[in-house]
């Protein structure tokens, strides 16, 4: 088959797939009236109004929404006071890292309604943390993944073309692009590694480096349970969280020739919307920010770097699924909704207005022209993330993990291992 037709039978076979499971599932319930949905979502109202309509459900017969847009610094108590008070929504937006926080408290799709195939034909990757033994937790709706954002007067300054592909290149180019005071006080920096406070995403570059170099940071049992498993080897002849703390920290060390970073500069965002940091690992929604903060900032944007000894690629990426919440007494039209919600048009609306890629496959493989969007669509492909125990928790033992080294309080392999304990015991706590 030529390329075409493989990209428009993938196409069909989502479009017939969705159709079948919405048909399976009845035409919202038996009953010729309305159903009133509520929605709570991450989006502006004006946004989700948006893909609303291009699903063809802003003036249906079948279906009311009304949609309440949420913080994510506060959706977790939103959430347990809203069901606790009995006035939860039908259907919200559940990012990756609330999978197991809450997944005792959502509806369980059968894989007899729509099967671990088809679901993982439909989505990228990333898109199975969601799956259980038992069946489907969410339906995936956005994905955000992390990408490098490289200042290109820096580059260009050093008398550097491209940006750096491997992290391997950072040895050699922090030294370049770095430049220090007298009192080696840093004034503008190669890259924002090391540290955790002044760091913007930490955890997730982190999590980057510990998959890249060949680990996996939790894995779920065939009973359905989840724990840590950053001590082991994976076949790789060092524990890959160690290799990962191990590089991560090193560029705070100031008797190192690539030190580049330390606790007193500003947040790395900031540095980079400053035009004073080369390199800023940020997630792909961070471009709009980026260009009404500092509209003169000569940037481009690349691909995470990669390990160059594991032949994996990945990124981390930031995804949200549409969930039903078992306290809904409208769950199969909650269901249906958010399968209409992950068509084709809805999703092409979505990626218009969020200049985000789609999680669907058929749709990311036709590559747009847009530099930006084009990166974006390949980090896509290549996202990954774990299941967290608790997103608070989990942020504050990488903290730990990390300026444990940086403190000289622990050895790299005892801070490794020291998290490991910790993190299943939060995994305990959940479970």
């Amino acid at each position: 088959m030529s390329k075409f037709q493989l990209i428009l039978t993938g196409i069909f076979g989502v479009l017939i797939l969705i159709g079948v499971l919405i048909f399976s599932l009845g035409k919202f319930g038996t009953s010729n009236q309305s159903v009133d949905l509520t929605v709570w979502g991450f989006l502006p109202a004006s946004e989700f109004g948006s893909v609303v309509a291009k699903a063809g459900l802003a003036n249906s017969d079948s279906v009311n929404i009304t949609y309440e847009q949420k913080d994510e610094a506060t959706f977790d108590t939103d959430f347990i006071e809203a069901l606790a008070s009995g006035v939860g929504p039908d259907l919200f937006m559940l990012s990756q890292d609330l999978i197991l926080k809450y997944q005792d408290k959502i509806v369980t799709i059968p894989y007899s309604t729509l099967s671990e195939r088809d679901f993982k034909d439909a989505f990228i990757e990333e898109g199975e943390l969601y799956l259980t033994p038992q069946g489907i937790l969410g339906i995936p709706f956005m994905i955000d993944p992390l990408v490098m954002y490289w200042n290109r007067t820096i580059f260009s300054n050093a008398g550097i073309s491209t940006p750096p592909k491997y992290w391997s290149e950072f040895y050699d180019l922090a030294p370049r692009l770095t430049q220090k005071d007298g009192s080696l006080n840093v004034r503008q920096s190669a890259t924002a590694l090391g540290e955790y406070v002044n760091i913007s995403h930490a955890t997730e570059i982190m999590s980057t480096l510990m998959m890249q170099a060949g680990g996996k940071i939790a894995q779920r049992q065939p009973s359905g349970v989840v724990y840590s498993t950053i001590t082991q080897r994976f076949d790789a002849p060092v524990i890959p969280a160690t290799t990962a703390l191990s590089f991560y920290t090193e560029f705070t060390n100031p008797v190192k020739p690539f030190y580049s970073w330390n606790r007193s500069l500003p947040s790395s965002k900031n540095y980079f919307i400053s035009g004073d940091l080369a390199t800023y690992f940020g997630y792909a929604s961070e471009i709009r920010e980026i260009m009404s903060k500092n509209p003169n900032l000569n940037f481009n944007v690349a691909k995470m770097p990669q390990s160059k000894d594991v032949g994996q690629v990945i990124t981390f990426g930031a995804m949200k699924a549409f969930a039903v919440p078992k306290a809904s007494k409208k769950q199969a039209a909650a269901i249906q909704t958010a399968l209409i919600l992950v068509g084709k048009a809805p999703l092409t609306e979505l990626a218009s207005i969020t200049r985000l890629p789609p999680v669907r496959r058929d749709m990311l493989a036709v590559r747009p022209s847009d530099d930006y969007f084009s990166v974006f669509y390949e980090s896509a492909v290549q996202a990954r993330a774990w299941l967290q125990p608790d997103r608070t928790q989990t942020n504050a033992l990488f903290k730990e993990m990390i300026e444990s080294v940086t403190g000289n309080r622990r050895t790299v392999t005892d801070s490794v291992g020291r998290t490991d304990i910790e993190l299943n015991l939060l995994f305990e706590d959940v479970q």
